[in-house]
């Protein structure tokens, strides 16, 4: 057997890059180094980007990079450089532009081929090794691109100029538009797509997209638009229903492959649970309907079990293959079932969950509630044969986790567990966002405050993205949410301080990608659609408009108001694209009222805390001010200096439209004022 070399990458710390450490590929990672090279042997540069637990990008690797003809012509005619996607998304941003720029789609591997200076003449996203005579393959492309560099350089140079100049002139500002129109135009565009037989919007593939539901729940409950919150309800429910959900280990798949949510791409993404969570407890507020509260709880147990290191901090996927198939580690057969189970346990989990000799999934079967009248919940019983078949599983081959730790994702995740327990009271989901932040405050972050990209194997690596700041903000604005700590207020306004210090456009508004002290890149991207998550610049206005109502700051208003209006032109072409940056102006739009109490003792403040959290809506503006914190919160809100004890009992005050109701002493008599929030 002949031993491997390995490459460039051999001394990276991010778990794709290091799975292609050992290719017959001369990668380098991302770097002067690769450029340099590339410029001084005149050589185009082949860029590939991916990430660990995408399935197509193991298939590409597996017929392309680790086949000998293929790294022939790589190693002897470029500089062949590999990108992890979620450590570089300032590098994926720009090249996925160019690639739906230069090809109508993109998506994953994204293929790359520029000049040593960066500038792109080619895309595509994944390539077999051979074409099959209607399209081409990675060698017809590699041996076009070598002897056209060679015959003719400055042909393939001017194409790359000119995709430059394109991606640098189309970013022109589009005028505002009224709030009001685009949450219209947003809620008519997702009526029209809704599936109303199995939920979602749109055709397969289907994509949770937990912020559209999101955004739909609040705008049923602002605009008391039932059908529109019906939306959300029923796509939660058909999603729980599907293969998208596991039954068996819990946690949500990235996307579904069909029409009915029944067979997914299997790897599980950080961002997806924990916003398909936090999308999971605005519908049980909505409805009333507990369904979404156990299927919150067990998203979020499969956060803690599964995709949570020791010390807090949230990993960031699982692969979909185990042992090279794509899907194997979450298939059963009935009779497996029956053999390890027995015929009662086995038999009832195969009915309940719709196991079949056909099978659903290649001869087998993915777990499902599709053929159920109803979502049932699991009886004790069925719970416990639940629990026994997810023990079994974990004996089989094990899935590949990428555990490196992202700051922004990190910070969602949380935001989801900080917002569950403002919702739900467990203390435990509390503790585990409390930690989660504080890995990211003693791994992640500077002594000066500043941001790092990624943690992994005790390396922080990477100046903070707009995301990360974004995210960070977030997670401690929903964490006072669910406190009420004035030191978590204070920390959301340090990471809105940095925005602002680090991405703004000041000509044009809005929040570059990357910050002004990090690397150039042939354009500096402004991201203002949502993907898979909500764009940094979206998640800037929400949690500004709300700082600004809880601390009554004008300055943090005006930044606010011109985040939105930014927001308002950018995506007026399109802003069912962009619904939390609707989500932020929907807040805007609607009337604000502040709840306050100054509470006398320990005792008050904690039974104010259950009241705000059984009581009131989420996200409403809440403050509290005890003897502890009143110095703090008094600098931060200086509003609250005027609200003190009332003849040295506890009062509450309800504030709206810059007006103040005589402040009570009876939180019941509080509770029936705030009827109205």
């Amino acid at each position: 057997m002949v031993e491997k070399k390995p490459n460039h990458l051999i001394n990276e710390k991010s778990p794709y890059l290091l799975e292609h450490a050992y290719n017959p590929v001369d990668w380098y990672p991302w770097g002067t180094e690769a450029f340099e090279r590339a410029k001084k042997e005149d050589r185009p540069v082949f860029l590939s980007i991916g990430y660990s637990a995408c399935h197509w990008c193991h298939v590409m690797e597996r017929e392309c990079f680790e086949d000998e003809d293929v790294a022939e012509i790589l190693n002897r005619s470029f500089v062949a450089v590999k990108v992890d996607r979620e450590e570089r998304p300032d590098v994926d941003a720009v090249y996925m532009d160019v690639c739906q720029a230069m090809t109508g789609s993109g998506g994953w591997p994204m293929t790359i081929l520029m000049t040593p200076e960066q500038k792109p003449f080619f895309a595509a996203t994944y390539l077999p090794k051979e074409g099959d005579g209607r399209s081409y393959g990675l060698m017809d492309v590699l041996g076009a691109i070598e002897m056209q560099w060679a015959q003719d350089k400055d042909q393939l140079v001017e194409s790359g100029q000119k995709v430059a100049d394109f991606l640098l002139d189309r970013r022109e500002n589009a005028p505002a538009k009224r709030g009001e129109d685009l949450l219209r135009e947003a809620r008519e565009y997702f009526g029209r797509q809704f599936d109303r037989e199995y939920g979602g919007f749109g055709t397969a593939p289907k994509f949770p997209a937990a912020h559209n539901l999101i955004f739909l729940l609040r705008y049923g409950a602002v605009k008391r638009d039932g059908e529109a919150a019906d939306m959300a309800a029923q796509t939660l429910e058909h999603m729980y229903r599907g293969g998208l959900f596991d039954h068996v280990g819990f946690g949500f798949s990235r996307y579904s492959t069909d029409r009915k949510w029944l067979i997914p791409h299997f790897e599980k993404m950080l961002y997806d649970n924990a916003l398909l969570a936090m999308a999971l407890l605005e519908a049980g507020k909505f409805t009333g309907n507990d369904l979404f509260y156990r299927v919150a709880r067990r998203t979020l147990l499969y956060l803690q079990r599964e995709m949570t290191g020791k010390e807090g901090g949230f990993f960031c996927s699982q692969d979909a293959d185990s042992e090279g198939v794509e899907g194997k580690y979450y298939v059963f057969s009935p009779e497996e079932m029956i053999h390890v189970f027995g015929e009662r346990d086995g038999a009832r989990f195969n009915s309940y969950f719709g196991l079949t000799r056909d099978g659903n999934y290649r001869g087998m079967n993915i777990p499902n509630r599709i053929h159920a009248q109803r979502a049932d919940e699991l009886d004790p019983q069925m719970e416990e044969i639940v629990r026994k078949v997810y023990e079994y599983r974990l004996q089989r081959f094990p899935l590949n986790r990428d555990d490196k730790v992202l700051t922004s994702w990190n910070a969602l995740a949380a935001a989801a567990f900080a917002m569950a327990y403002r919702v739900l009271g467990d203390a435990g989901f509390l503790e585990t966002a409390e930690k989660a932040m504080r890995f990211a405050r003693e791994r992640l972050t500077k002594p000066d405050g500043s941001l790092m990209v990624r943690w992994r194997d005790g390396e922080a690596k990477g100046e903070g993205f707009l995301d990360d700041y974004a995210y960070t903000a977030l997670a401690y604005l929903l964490l006072y949410d669910a406190t009420l700590s004035a030191e978590h207020l204070q920390r959301a306004l340090g990471c809105c301080a940095q925005i602002d210090a680090r991405f703004a456009d000041e000509e044009n508004g809005g929040y570059f990608l990357y910050g002004k002290d990090s690397e150039r890149l042939i354009v500096r991207p402004k991201e203002v659609f949502d993907s898979a998550f909500p764009s940094g610049n979206s998640v800037s206005g929400y949690v500004m408009i709300r700082l600004s109502e809880l601390t009554g700051d004008e300055g943090m208003r005006k930044k606010a108001l011109r985040q939105l209006s930014f927001l308002s032109g950018a995506v007026s072409d399109f802003p069912g694209g962009a619904s939390f940056a609707l989500t932020a102006m929907m807040r805007e739009l609607s009337p604000c009222a502040q709840a306050v109490c100054a509470a006398r003792d320990e005792e008050d403040a904690r039974r104010f805390l259950e009241f705000v959290r059984t009581g009131l809506p989420l996200g409403a503006c809440v403050l509290l001010k005890t003897p502890e914190n009143g110095g703090l919160l008094e600098k931060i809100a200086p509003f609250t200096r005027e609200y003190g004890l009332k003849d040295g009992q506890t009062a509450y005050y309800l504030c709206r439209n810059r007006t103040c109701s005589a402040p009570v002493s009876n939180l019941e008599q509080f509770r029936r004022v705030c009827a109205v929030l």
